[in-house]
């Protein structure tokens, strides 16, 4: 039997404990697959007496984590501190520069800086793996880059963010409010004390980065990502968008244009009739569209310590079994530089809610914006009268240019019977 696997873990948060854990509790079944042991030889995290509920009296503990980089004992460095820059990313840096391994669940820092990572791998001849970074237990990463890889993929789209989409199943299973769903959510964990990066979108706009490189063989690009959340998301607008035949989602977009890649993260309608729509809680979901394949959906918990761990161990037993394939798929050197399409050029319907003081002629006028932006209504709910003469009024437009639209909101917005700036969600067609 070949000699053991030996690595070290830098940061023993939840996903660094549950790694060791994993680790320990299947050995057997890991030396079975691997044909060799894999070994926690070295740790180093914040404090050193904390109880995590796992053994690493076996291991070296390490105060500084950089020193794990210049280690002669060890072959990988997993990094699980987080964080898109400072000790994760020298150490990343540190680590391939040496010549080890490097497995890593932090997407912040490969949206960012993952493009420069994966050459430097390439050129020193390691492994960058990072399944865990994207849809935790989902193994989506190794079916982009192995499974789907004859195909010419043309779109990849998904729930990639368990909070938000816990939020919004939530707010539409008992139609209650965001701010309430949210406070209920951070009590049972789901939700961090600063959810902002889950609930704003930039935790899924990370991942999308991450999922369009490896899709569609381009550098990975989060600047060019358009990003909302969903804080403005009412229990109104669920309502509305069940009585119309959809679900509202947290989405992240990944599309090839004629333009260049397009990505976005924002809350969609999505039809009933798409499978994606009936993903609920704190699960992910991804799908991607090939030109052979049709469409393919991955589902699966995002998040938490045995669904993660299960995809850092999966990336440890490649590296134990010898498969070493580039980050993205291909070499870095060799992925292509892809213009971005910009969301003003996005084309597709939309749901638009007014808030509108019940005249005559109020819906004339805002029809007439419409018009005058070429944009045609396919549907429209409008309530009967108000004691406060206020009413929401609701409709859904035929596919439209984004530009057009945005200008006929603007119009729509300065007139003096809107009595709050119009609420606009894309409806995407699935």
């Amino acid at each position: 039997m070949s000699k053991p696997l030996r690595i070290a873990v830098a940061g023993l948060g939840t996903v660094g404990a549950g790694t060791i854990r994993m680790l320990a509790d299947h050995a057997e079944l890991l030396r079975q697959q691997c044909g060799r042991a894999v070994d926690v030889v070295a740790v180093s995290a914040r404090d050193r007496h904390a109880d995590r509920g796992i053994d690493i009296s076996g291991a070296r503990w390490c105060d500084d984590p950089l020193s794990l980089a210049g280690d002669t004992t060890v072959d990988v460095v997993v990094e699980l501190i987080g964080g898109s820059d400072g000790v994760a990313l020298e150490l990343c840096r540190a680590a391939i520069a040496n010549g080890k391994h490097v497995v890593t669940a932090n997407k912040a820092m490969l949206a960012l800086h993952g493009t420069d990572l994966g050459a430097s791998a390439d050129d020193a001849g390691v492994s960058l793996a990072y399944e865990a970074a994207v849809a935790g237990g989902v193994p989506i990463v190794r079916a982009l880059r192995e499974s789907l890889a004859g195909n010419r993929l043309h779109r990849v789209y998904g729930i990639l963010n368990g909070t938000g989409n816990y939020i919004l199943s939530a707010m539409g299973e008992q139609g209650r409010e965001f701010a309430d769903v949210l406070a209920e959510a951070q009590q049972l964990g789901f939700a961090e004390a600063d959810p902002s990066f889950d609930i704003d979108g930039v935790d899924a706009a990370h991942k999308l980065a991450i999922l369009t490189s490896v899709a569609f063989a381009c550098p990975a690009n989060f600047k060019a990502v358009h990003i909302e959340g969903i804080r403005e998301i009412s229990a109104l607008d669920i309502a509305y968008a069940g009585e119309l035949g959809y679900r509202i989602k947290l989405l992240g977009i990944a599309r090839a244009t004629l333009r260049g890649i397009e990505q976005r993260v924002h809350p969609c309608l999505v039809s009933l009739d798409a499978p994606i729509a009936h993903v609920d809680g704190v699960l992910n979901a991804v799908v991607a569209e090939g030109d052979f394949v049709d469409r393919n959906m991955f589902v699966g918990h995002g998040a938490g310590a045995g669904p993660t761990a299960s995809a850092v161990v999966a990336d440890l037993v490649d590296i134990a079994r010898g498969r070493l394939l580039p980050a993205f798929g291909i070499p870095v050197s060799e992925l292509r530089e892809l213009p971005p399409s910009p969301i003003a050029e996005r084309v597709g319907a939309y749901y638009v809610r007014l808030m509108v003081v019940d005249r005559p002629g109020a819906i004339a006028d805002v029809t007439a914006a419409l018009r005058d932006e070429r944009i045609s209504v396919e549907a429209m709910i409008q309530r009967g009268r108000s004691p406060e003469d206020v009413v929401p009024v609701v409709l859904t437009t035929h596919e439209a240019e984004e530009a057009p639209m945005c200008r006929a909101l603007a119009a729509i917005n300065r007139l003096d019977q809107v009595v709050e700036p119009p609420r606009m969600i894309r409806i995407e067609d699935f």
